[in-house]
């Protein structure tokens, strides 16, 4: 692995699953679970003539954030898109099941200190649901969802989207579904992908090959201005591993304050946002920016991460 103090400066967009899992955490802290020596391979893909990879494009991992031990999971978007099927879904509810064994034990030998009990890292690079293993791909998000209700109350869940794929699917519902979102400008969220949108809709609806739009709709800076995304930072694995230990400090009540859903009064905003929208119709992100009080829209596309976030209002601090 490369030298862990030069990789800080890395472009977190660049990054391997393994290289994102490995830096984020403490130096000589990191403990891979179900490695590379596991090689623990789909059953499913060679029958349809696919190739495998060694860890199936997820890495699941142990080690320190700041003082707070972490179990994190990695997903890969250079193997087939970071698409989750069985193997990649079950090292996933592995590493959830094994944070809340950790959490058990820690309760009991440190009641009432939050900060021995550990927390669970999504850095998401994925399109969704595996097509080749659909099912067994589907199951795996429902469990996945599953043990994010059961580490409720108990530990943190805090996902990082900043990756070349982005998160889409059935994996932006699993992203919306945990404790906290933090991304960069470069990172995008979505329920259905661009490409797909075009394909079913058609060219004037949304333009795939309009990057800029896309970035616009999708990415961090539209999901931090509509509230979704709690922090943004600069597209780098300092800049990331920074934020994380800064919100592992604190109360678990005040890192669960950032969901985007779980409660009647969530459901409401949502309620209201889609009455927004109604009512807007608007043609781009930017109509619903200066809806919420940034009177140069246009300019906030172009800034960099630190200016946009001295210039630009959110729906959290001004608007409905």
């Amino acid at each position: 692995m490369t030298n862990w103090l030069e990789m800080q400066g890395k472009s977190f967009y660049e990054s391997t699953a393994r290289e994102r899992a490995f830096n984020l955490m403490n130096e000589g802290t990191y403990r891979e679970l179900a490695g590379p020596e596991l090689a623990i391979t789909s059953p499913h893909l060679p029958a349809l003539g696919e190739a495998v990879s060694f860890d199936d494009g997820v890495v699941t991992a142990v080690g320190k954030i700041g003082n707070r031990p972490v179990f994190m999971i990695s997903q890969e978007g250079r193997f087939i898109g970071g698409s989750v099927g069985e193997v990649g879904g079950a090292k996933m509810v592995g590493a959830f099941m094994s944070a809340l064994a950790l959490y058990e034990k820690a309760k009991e030998k440190y009641p009432g200190d939050e900060k021995c009990t550990p927390a669970v890292i999504i850095s998401f690079d994925t399109g969704g649901v595996r097509l080749h293993e659909a099912n067994a791909g589907l199951l795996a998000h429902a469990e996945v969802m599953e043990q994010i209700q059961f580490c409720r109350g108990k530990i943190p869940v805090i996902s990082l989207v900043g990756s070349r794929v982005g998160c889409f699917g059935g994996m932006g519902f699993v992203a919306a579904a945990t404790d906290m979102l933090i991304m960069s400008e470069l990172g995008r969220v979505g329920l259905t992908g661009p490409e797909v949108i075009e394909e079913v809709m058609g060219k004037k609806e949304f333009n795939a090959s309009d990057r800029a739009l896309i970035y616009r709709t999708t990415g961090g800076k539209n999901r931090y201005i509509m509230g979704d995304c709690a922090y943004l930072v600069e597209d780098s694995i300092q800049a990331f591993r920074a934020k994380l230990a800064e919100v592992l400090a604190l109360p678990l009540d005040q890192i669960s304050s950032s969901r985007s859903i779980g409660s009647m009064d969530l459901v409401t905003m949502q309620l209201e946002r889609t009455r927004l929208a109604a009512q807007l119709k608007p043609k781009d992100a930017r109509d619903v920016w200066a809806y919420f009080g940034n009177t140069d829209p246009d300019a906030l596309t172009d800034m960099y991460c630190n200016d946009f976030l001295q210039k630009a209002k959110t729906a959290r601090r001004g608007g409905s």
